[in-house]
Parts: C-alpha cells; structure tokens; sequence
C-alpha cells in the first residue's frame, strides 16, 4: 500500500512540476495535441468510411433483403469503428512519446537538473533513439495485445468477465503505461527494457498507483493533451526512486553491450523518505 500510495504521489508531483515551470508545460503538450489532432483526422476518416468498408467485406450479403443486409453492414461497421478506436487508445501513448521523443528528453533532462543529480545521458544519435523507442514500443504493445487476448477470453466468465476482468484490464494497462512514460528517464540512465520492466514489476505497488489513475483519465482525449507533461515529469521523478544518482548502468544497454545489474529496487523508500524525496 505504501508503494501504492507513492506512485500516486510521483503523477501529483509531476503535475505540480509543470505547474511550477508554465512554459514546459506548454512546450510538453505539443507532441499530444499533434498526435490527438492525427488520431482524430484518422478516426473521422475511418467513421465516415466504414459502412462502405463493410459493404466492401461483405458482397455475399448484397442480394438480402431488408433488414438482415443493414443489420450485417451495420454492425460490422460499428465493429470496424469500435476497433480502430480501441487501437488509438491503445497506441496514443506510444505515439506521442515517439512523435515527442526530443520534447520530452528535453523535459526530462529539465526535471533532472532542477530537482539535482541529473545524469550523464548516453550519447546517442538521435536517429538510434527513435529506432530503440520503436522497437522498445512495439515490443509493450506486442505483450499488452497478449495480455488482451486473455482478458478477452475471460472476459466471457459469467459474473468474473464483467466485474474481475475489467479490473484487471485497467491494472495491466496501467503498468504498462508506466513502463512507456517512463522509457525516456531509465533510457538516460542508460537502462534498457528488460531491465526497466523488471524494475516496475519489483515495485509493482508504485507502477500500479502511479500509471493506473492515468489510464482511466486519458480514456478522456483532451485530458491525455493536458496531462501528458505532467506524466512525463512524474514519471522522471519515478525514475528517480528506481534508479537514484550514482547507481545508473554503466554500460549502453540499449545497444546490446551488457550493463551492470542496477542494485535490487525493492530496498529503496518511497518518497516519503527525505533522501528520496521528488
């Protein structure tokens, strides 16, 4: 509970940051308002197209008569709509951070410094850490998409898919939205994926509380745009609790040398300790 409690403290905290620093606030919102304003075009295409994409999928049906044939049409439609938004809300995060990748290593970089103990980032060309921030991406939205499959199927439990799956469905969610918000910090501290995974699910309390309460605000667009600076923030201050000053892993993990193993994260305290303290 104490973990719980603290990751919700890191998405405050990081809300207050950006509130105290207006202008990265702004600067921060930018690769979510380009990637909701993509998103929206997309999906207006999508709305006014899918009756002629099921149309399209279903010549059998042209000769049925009414109401079976806009029975069949419609609800394929509805179900090509409902799947194209699924797959934005599913997606939109790892967009954004990609789209945003110098904005908020910018960001992050600010947190750092002004919070004390900033790191020595790898030096990376640009070009790489885009390549390892679509591949880092693909590979959460490749364990989430596994994650689905199974809560999908439970999902069909009489009583347990209706109370017990959707639960769970937020607290998957939320985990792995910890571990994207959090790419770019452990990335500066020279972590790679494996690694920062490992690290969130030793502290599972902490990525819980900080990345659950996000998933069900950003289910609301124009929050996602708003709080997406914040996130960012705070999840850098997270990263500060996993990975403190001094134990960042010497090596460049993301492009395959071998680092260090980073000390085991279940003994550090939550942000009520002063040494820790975001």
């Amino acid at each position: 509970m104490r973990d719980l409690a603290a990751g919700m403290k890191y998405l405050i905290e990081g809300q207050k940051w950006v509130g105290r620093h207006g202008r990265w606030w702004g600067f921060g919102m930018l690769p979510a308002l380009l990637a909701l304003i993509g998103y929206a075009v997309a999906l207006t295409f999508l709305a006014a197209r899918s009756v002629d994409l099921a149309g399209w999928a279903t010549p059998f049906a042209d000769h049925w008569g009414s109401p079976w044939q806009a029975l069949l049409r419609d609800a394929l439609a509805a179900a090509v709509f409902g799947g194209g938004l699924l797959f934005a809300l599913l997606t939109f995060t790892a967009v954004t951070l990609l789209v945003g990748q110098p904005f908020y290593e910018a960001l992050c970089a600010e947190v750092d410094e002004t919070e004390g103990g900033a790191p020595t980032p790898p030096d990376t060309p640009l070009w790489r850490e885009l390549l390892v921030a679509v591949r880092d991406s693909a590979y959460v939205l490749v364990r989430v998409a596994a994650f689905g499959v199974v809560l999908f199927a439970c999902g069909f439990i009489p009583l347990v898919g209706q109370t017990v799956v959707p639960a769970l469905g937020f607290l998957v969610s939320g985990f792995f939205l910890t571990v994207e918000l959090t790419a770019v910090a452990l990335q500066r501290r020279r972590v790679p994926q494996p690694e920062r995974i490992r690290l969130l699910r030793a502290r599972l309390g902490l990525a819980l509380g900080f990345g659950t309460p996000l998933v069900l605000a950003f289910l609301v667009p124009l929050v996602t745009v708003l709080a997406m600076p914040g996130a960012v923030a705070g999840a850098t201050l997270l990263a500060r609790d996993l990975v403190p000053a001094g134990d960042e892993a010497g090596g460049e993990g993301e492009e395959g040398v071998s680092a260090p193993a980073v000390p085991a994260p279940a003994a550090r305290p939550g942000p009520g300790n002063p040494s820790t303290t975001p």
